[in-house]
Order: C-alpha cells, then structure tokens, then sequence
C-alpha cells in the first residue's frame, strides 16, 4: 500500500530554501523585482493556497501538475463527488485509483503536499463504502452511543485508510455543538456529537489522538461554532448574532489548552458581538483577537472554502483573500467545488503577490504563515 510521504525536517527546510519558483508568465528580470526576494516571498504565497482539482489521475503534462509545480502549492483537497457538474466521480473512485494519484501529486510537488479531505464519517464521507472503503460512523451515532472505545477504533480506522492511501490531513473532527437541531449543515448532516461541550470535547479528543498515533493530521472546524446557525454557508452568509452562545467556543478552547489541534478552520459566519463589519473567516477581532491571542492557539488557521456563497457572494476575489489574510488566515482553502475555476490557484497566487508589491500585505505576514505551515509540515515525520 502507499505510504505517506516522509522527510525530516531538515530535509524540508532544504527544499524550502533551495526551490525555484518558476511563475507562468514571469520573466527572470520580472520575478527578481519582486518585494523580499521573489523566490523566498513566491514560496511563503505558494505554501498558503490549498485547492481543490477535477481528476482521478494526473498523468506528467497535466495542467494541474504544472500548477503544483510552478506555484508550490501547499495542499490540495480532495473529492469524490464533483459539485458543479454533478458527476459521481472527481478524485476518488477506488483505494488503488487514489494511492497512484496522491503519489503523482506528491510526486509533482517540490515542497512535500498536504493532502486533505473531508473523512468525518457518517454522511460527511469522501472515501465510501461503494467504493470499497469502509463503513464509518457519523458523529452523531457516537456521541449518541458515547463509547470510548467505539470512537476510538472509529477514529483509528479512518486514520488507518487514509493515511494508506497518501492523504495527511483530515478535515476532522467537527467541534461544533448540535445546539439548533435544525441546523441544515451540521445537525441534519449528523455531524455533530451532541449538544453537550463536554460530550464534543471527549470524543473529538479521543479522536485526534487515534489520528496522531497512524500520523494523520488533524483540522477541527468549525471555529467559533456553526451549530447553533439556521443557514447554510455554502449558500450565503448566516447570520448567528442573536442564536451563538459562548458555549460553543469551550471544545475549541479546552482541545487547544491540550495542544491537540493541527489545524483549526474558520467558518463563514456573521455575528454582530465578535466583529460588526466582518464574518469570522476575514475577522482580525475573531481570527487573531480571540482564536491566536485569547485561546492561545499557535498552530496553522485555516479558512472553510474561500468559494462558498457567505464570501463569494459578498466580497471580491481580491477582497476576501486580503481580509483573510489580514485576519490571521494561513492557509487559503479554495476547494473548486461550489463553482470550478481551473486558473483559481493561480489567480490567488497573484493577488497575493499584487497585495505585497502594493503595500497592503507585509512580506513578514506572509513568512508568518509560511514558518508557521513549515512547523505543521514537520509533524508528518515518523
């Protein structure tokens, strides 16, 4: 079976400082005008992006491959099922099919890849059993059962298959409470393990730690809470100002006071008591105020998907990548899935660049994000 991709940390830094960014469109003379030195500060905007493609393979000459190349693309998430289209098949349609493309990607890559999906379980499955992966259990059916040893071995069974299979990162667990059982998006889909704080804060710590022993990556999500919202963000802009309780942000406090999470991910939520202007995902007061200073989280923050309605249909590409950016984000996730856009990569990559040459972004908030996503690389060491 495949093996995820292994280095040292010293080999890592290796590879970071001896890359050559190669920009499609960019001529050498071009490139070296460039703020910070043009193949230091490339690398740091490279490093951020995280984007989702159309394929099941990516044979040498794929466009895709070039992207990952060219850019130094940090991550990339994967799909079995491609929204835009409606077609059953995007990345995933069996456990061999998937170990052969994870290691093109890896094989592309001249930084070492995260490789994320969406393994929660349940409903929220991208590896399905028709596909002959195994059955899993949705959040919901544990935390109703609330069996340590079921979560675990759930959790461990999960951890086991993708790390086979060469992904690195989970996009799980869900921290968020099942406060609104209306909840379209959360407790419809099964996704929470309950109402209760201290229900979530045991199974999702039972969970990171079967992920940490097989060397699997952990991003819980969705910060601060998207239990209690009545609206779907994939489709707009919930408003949670007058449903959010400070309760929801006590799974999230609590995992990060034992230092489990990897990754945390934002959520595209409105709520006039954390910022009266701004939804979590492009807020200073939520991503670096309460999430890095009050919580005290030192890892890597990354954003849900920059596509979904809540932002698309409120802000510019441009816009919503610099007040992420500004907030705290470190990694920018364009999952190209609500809409496709095959040049999203790039065209994030350029604004980046563009707020930089332009004043607006510091490279220092940049290398911020690059040093802290560097770390998070080093835990994949075995």
């Amino acid at each position: 079976m495949h093996r995820p991709f292994l280095f040292t940390f010293a080999g890592l830094l290796t590879l970071l400082m001896s890359c050559a960014v190669s920009t499609p469109g960019r001529t050498e003379t071009e490139s070296m005008e460039t703020p910070a030195g043009n193949q230091d500060l490339e690398l740091w905007i490279g490093q951020m992006l995280m984007v989702g493609f159309r394929g099941t393979e990516l044979h040498e000459g794929e466009p895709f491959l070039e992207v990952v190349r060219d850019l130094n693309l940090g991550g990339v998430v994967l799909f079995d099922y491609d929204v835009p289209s409606r077609s059953p098949v995007r990345n995933i349609s069996s456990s061999l099919q998937l170990s052969r493309l994870t290691t093109q990607l890896q094989s592309a890559a001249r930084v070492p890849l995260l490789i994320a999906t969406d393994q929660e379980g349940g409903k929220v499955a991208r590896l399905k059993q028709k596909h002959g992966f195994p059955a899993t259990l949705s959040a919901a059916e544990l935390g109703l059962r609330d069996d340590e040893s079921l979560t675990r071995s759930s959790a461990r069974e999960i951890g086991n298959t993708l790390v086979e299979l060469g992904i690195n990162l989970n996009f799980a667990p869900v921290l968020d409470l099942a406060s609104n059982p209306e909840n379209p998006i959360i407790a419809a889909l099964e996704r929470s393990y309950g109402p209760d704080s201290d229900q979530v804060v045991r199974h999702g710590r039972w969970t990171i730690e079967e992920f940490h022993k097989k060397g699997l990556l952990s991003a819980v999500k969705h910060f601060p809470g998207h239990g209690s919202s009545r609206d779907d963000s994939h489709l707009g802009l919930p408003d949670v100002t007058l449903q959010w309780n400070p309760g929801e942000l006590e799974p999230f406090r609590r995992l990060i006071q034992e230092e489990l999470p990897d990754l945390v991910m934002t959520a595209h939520l409105y709520n006039a008591s954390w910022d009266p202007e701004y939804p979590a995902t492009l807020s200073r007061k939520v991503v670096d105020a309460l999430l890095r200073q009050d919580l005290g989280f030192g890892g890597v923050i990354i954003s849900d998907d920059m596509q979904m309605g809540a932002i698309v249909e409120n802000y510019t590409l441009e816009k919503g990548i610099q007040r992420a950016v500004e907030a705290g984000i470190d990694i920018l996730l364009f999952a190209n899935n609500s809409s496709y856009d095959p040049e999203i990569a790039s065209r994030a990559f350029k604004i980046l660049r563009d707020l930089v040459a332009r004043g607006i972004l510091s490279p220092d908030r940049i290398q911020a994000s690059y040093l802290r996503i560097s770390k998070l690389k080093e835990k994949l060491i075995k």
